[in-house]
């Protein structure tokens, strides 16, 4: 057997004392259901539903309809089970825990058969002290509860009233319940998830043997005091005493890139002790500060620690320091009610761009380092900076934010609840107080973190009456809501963090809400905070529908991940539009039929004789109608950041929902299970490319702004041509005169009557013509070639069928498709199937005879395997 031993602390020189020594009991235990009749072995970390895959016992659940044949392993009580012998002689120990950094969700532990304590939440930490039960040999059970039944219990020992929502409706084909319980929400299911309410050990789980004391946190927070100019670093330390004498000693902190040491002198009292040191940065050393990626670096610097305390016990500790502050910016703006809402990092107003983050798989076991890499990987090769991690998942592993850290991504952090009303019982609040002091701790060092956010739309839920609450009893709600929101969750921020802002809901008025006494009777105005914005009737291509709100933090449209995707956990009866496979995975009411509604208002539908053709073309054409919707929204929102129209505007932040799917299902995402790319992600490439031109028609004239993120003003020409769909030569092009694109603004850059322009390029039309357009300096391109159509493409005339070739070659490790058409081509979809990667671009509206596409593989592949799965489609084939 593998013994994972682990020395925590260097041992420095002679005479020094080992600090601590930890045992990790990971790898195999023994997993048997609730009346014995199935046992078998499962690692830890994981779940009941990975031990039964990886034993044979269950296919893949995602397969089919298996969400719903596998529903009795969530209803069932597992126990986890494990011997094991401590490869240290225990008697010369003075205290040893057992550690459980995440257990999913209610058990009960025995230790050596005594019950040493209980866990009711899946985003604590749980430490249990064992010295008088440990012995070499020893034993551990975690007796779990089905969370499922336990949420029922909960809700219906909540005999004072009702808690809703009760159920998530039908469509999901989810648990009831789940607001009781402190574990992820969106695994009783969402409209976009299926519902796995899994059991299991899903962090580590350890033994931890030690002397004299013991370091059990740390954590910092750099502050830059604005008076002194000068950056400071506020270090916590927290340690468990047991030795029965006060312990001394001294500590150093060193950055050494920072030409900084600073010593302090410590006296530690037996018991919990918590030692807080403030480092001062000399004003007259450069401190580069950490930037959001597209924005600048994201330098860190490599602190130590070393603790040099009586007894010879020496404790180190490292970490990387990043230096960046955040302001969120809440004031008047002339020529508009309301207040503005804006990010400044290091000072400078960031427009947020991305999208929102959910669980990358139903069984945290299956997401892997590799996939948390890849995943945001393909935030900033999208021109992201910025993901909200929403409040019906869970708060993500170390690695996600470091990740974050490391590749400029910010993040909105939701607290942990969603789309629901919560008990405020004490002991349910006990347990929120413990998992937010415990986060906060964990979290607070990541710059990346910008913004907590108490809950998603649960401020919205309450006030408009989502769960038809009468005016009587609301002030019950209400006081609910505060009590959690404000006089717990909001109080322990305050305490623990004053590094960032925090608000309570999303969406939510910000500083008009607390002004309300917390809750606002429009959580959704466009005038204050950021909004939540859903129309699936109303046409997607007309501007006009959206809202000029201060910052868009959730929007979107549904479209199905590619048939390559759906393949892996389908059978052939399932390939069509209206199966029972089809109408079983969609989870959001009426969702496949809005998907052909908004697509059916510019786009024939297809109507292939052949069945499988169609279902292939319709996946295609969902994903067209949703890249073309988002984009249209997405543009919007970035050109209205410097103007405001009819008292409303400033809009300083686009999160398009969703970023990534938790399953192989039609969702709002951009991102398919496993990471492969939508037309969406390249669309967002695109519109979220630092400098870029957006056209758009008002009253029958077109408009093109410019959109800079960029910090310093550049000079530029625009570049407008317009193209017959039949003829791959422009029918006319025009190129203005040198223009300045200011940094960080949105400005009007060209304005025609369209009835000019079409005058002006040989008597066009709307129908037959198409405009594209771009931004350079000395004939070099800076900003992605944008386009805009004068009608619907359903109305087009002389679109006729595109012949596209495509000769691969190889170029290291990366594939180099030149492509020819023989017609114009609207969408151009370039798909390997399922060989892992990405293109340069795709999607895109191909006006010349050839174009040259990157291919980046993301596993070794080979010319022949992509020249076998290569297929090409546009709009011109379904036509």
């Amino acid at each position: 057997m593998r013994l994972h031993l682990l020395l925590l602390l260097a041992l420095c020189g002679t005479g020094t004392t080992a600090a601590a020594l930890s045992y990790s009991l990971r790898g195999n235990w023994s997993i048997c259901n609730g009346n014995g009749s199935l046992e078998l072995p499962g690692a830890v970390p994981g779940c009941v539903h990975s031990a039964l895959f990886q034993q044979g016992l269950i296919q893949d659940s995602y397969y089919r309809f298996n969400d719903l044949n596998y529903r009795w392993i969530s209803l069932d009580n597992w126990t986890y089970s494990k011997e094991f012998k401590i490869p240290f002689e225990i008697s010369k120990w003075q205290k040893v825990n057992l550690i459980l950094e995440g257990v999913d969700t209610i058990s009960k532990i025995l230790f050596n058969e005594v019950t040493i304590g209980e866990t009711d939440n899946m985003f604590n930490r749980y430490s249990f002290d064992i010295t008088n039960v440990v012995r070499d040999v020893n034993s551990i059970e975690l007796r779990f509860q089905s969370a499922v039944l336990y949420a029922a219990q909960q809700s219906k020992a909540h005999t004072r009233y009702p808690v809703p929502p009760d159920c998530p409706p039908l469509v999901q084909k989810g648990e009831c319940h789940v607001n009781f319980v402190r574990k992820e929400q969106c695994s009783f299911s969402w409209d976009w998830g299926p519902s796995f309410p899994t059991q299991g050990i899903w962090k580590d789980v350890r033994i931890e043997a030690y002397n004299i004391c013991h370091l059990t946190d740390f954590t910092f927070s750099p502050i830059y005091d604005k008076s002194a100019q000068a950056w400071n670093l506020e270090i916590e330390a927290t340690f468990d005493v047991v030795s029965s004498k006060p312990v001394g000693g001294q500590v150093i902190v060193a950055i050494p890139k920072l030409q900084t040491q600073q010593m302090y002198n410590l006296e530690l009292q037996p018991g919990k002790r918590i030692v807080e040191l403030f480092l001062n940065i000399s004003k007259n050393i450069t401190v580069e500060t950490w930037w959001p990626h597209g924005h600048g670096n994201q330098t860190g610097y490599n602190m130590t620690i070393l603790f040099e305390l009586d007894g010879g016990l020496n404790i180190e500790k490292s970490a990387k320091v990043y230096f960046r502050t955040v302001e969120l910016i809440e004031e008047p703006i002339k020529g508009s009610p309301g207040l503005s809402f804006y990010f400044k990092i290091n000072g400078f107003p960031v427009f947020l761009k991305g999208s929102n983050w959910i669980p990358a798989d139903s069984f945290q076991d299956r997401v892997t380092s590799e996939l948390l890499r890849l995943l945001l990987q393909s935030v900033v090769d999208a021109n992201m900076n910025t993901l909200r991690v929403w409040g019906g998942g869970i708060y993500e592993q170390d690695e996600f934010y470091e990740l974050c850290d490391e590749l400029g991504i910010m993040v909105w952090q939701d607290f942990m609840f969603a789309c629901a009303l919560y008990p405020t019982d004490q002991g349910f609040l006990d347990s929120v107080r413990a998992e937010v002091a415990y986060q906060i701790k964990r979290l607070k060092s990541h710059p990346s973190i910008i913004i907590w956010s108490g809950n998603n739309e649960n401020e919205e839920a309450l006030m408009m009456n989502w769960y038809h609450i009468s005016i009587t009893d609301r002030p019950i709600y209400i006081k609910d809501y505060v009590t959690l929101y404000v006089k717990n969750i909001r109080e322990l921020v305050l305490a623990g963090d004053k590094s960032r802002p925090f608000i309570t809901s999303s969406p939510t008025n910000g500083a008009e809400t607390v002004a309300e006494g917390w809750v606002s009777q429009n959580p959704n105005s466009n005038y204050f905070g950021d909004v939540h914005f859903y129309d699936y009737i109303s046409d997607c291509w007309n501007w006009k529908v959206f809202p000029r709100a201060r910052f868009a933090s959730e929007y979107g449209y549904q479209s199905w991940p590619s048939f390559s995707t759906l393949e892996k956990v389908s059978s052939t009866e399932d390939w069509s539009f209206s199966s029972k496979f089809s109408l079983h995975r969609q989870h959001h009411e009426g969702g496949n039929k809005q998907m052909l509604y908004q697509a059916g208002l510019h786009f024939k539908l297809p109507e292939s004789t052949d069945p499988l053709r169609t279902f292939k073309d319709t996946i295609y054409l969902t994903q067209v109608m949703q890249a073309q919707c988002v984009k249209t929204e997405t543009e919007f929102y970035r050109r209205s950041r410097s103007e405001i129209v009819d008292q409303q505007g400033h809009t300083m932040g686009a999160l398009y929902w969703q970023l990534n799917d938790i399953w192989q299902a039609p969702s709002w995402a951009s991102l398919e299970y496993g990471g492969k790319w939508k037309m969406l992600h390249y669309f967002a490439q695109n519109f979220f490319a630092p400098l870029l031109p957006v056209g758009f028609e008002n009253e029958n004239t077109f408009y093109i702004y410019g959109v800079s993120d960029l910090h310093s003003d550049y000079s530029m020409t625009l570049t407008v041509r317009v193209h017959t769909w039949s003829s791959l030569e422009p029918v006319c092009s025009c190129v203005t005169e040198h223009l300045v694109m200011k940094g960080g603004e949105a400005v009007r850059l060209y304005e025609e009557p369209v009835s000019e322009l079409l005058r002006r390029c040989g008597n066009c039309t709307r129908e037959s013509c198409v405009v594209s357009f771009y931004l350079s300096a000395d004939h070099e391109l800076l900003s992605p070639t944008n386009y805009h159509f004068l009608s619907s493409l359903k109305e087009a005339l002389g679109l006729c069928k595109a012949q596209i070739t495509a000769i691969i070659s190889q170029q290291g490790d990366i594939f180099v498709f030149d492509l020819e058409t023989s017609a114009v081509a609207p969408f151009v979809w370039l798909d390997v199937g399922s060989i892992p990667g990405r293109f340069s671009d795709n999607g895109f509206l191909m006006t010349e005879k050839t174009r040259t596409i990157l291919f980046y593989p993301w596993e070794p592949t080979s010319k022949s395997e992509l020249e076998q799965s290569f297929h090409v489609t546009s709009l011109t084939d379904i036509y």
